[in-house]
């Protein structure tokens, strides 16, 4: 069995998307659509503490934009972003978007990650 770790966020892929997400963030981030992007990225990059998290958990990270998070998983319909852990083809839910949604910070979506693996 081949465990991983699943994160899906709510954005499209590609370049003009990514550069339209920058400039969304930047002038009105409380109207981004994706709470992960908006925990776990700057505006630089992805911040070091997620990145340190998700090293430290010694699964392998498979990163998903919408489109090709929906190409992956055809039979999930829950709304994004999210994190899961899949096991083969099964996914099981970690924290969900309206979970996402309201946590304070990244200090809080780091410990109830680390919580539910």
């Amino acid at each position: 069995m081949r465990r991983r770790l699943v994160i899906a966020y709510n954005a499209n892929t590609g370049l003009l998307a990514g550069a339209s997400d920058y400039v969304h963030k930047l002038i009105s981030p409380a109207t981004y659509p994706c709470a992960l992007c908006a925990l776990t990225y700057g505006l630089v990059g992805m911040r070091r503490p997620w990145r340190d998290f998700l090293a430290s958990t010694g699964l392998p990270v498979v990163f998903h934009h919408r489109p090709d998070f929906r190409a992956a998983f055809p039979a999930c319909d829950w709304p994004l972003p999210l994190l899961a852990v899949a096991e083969d083809d099964a996914l099981r839910l970690l924290v969900g978007a309206g979970e996402m949604a309201s946590l304070p910070d990244l200090d809080a979506l780091i410990g109830l990650t680390r919580s539910r693996l």
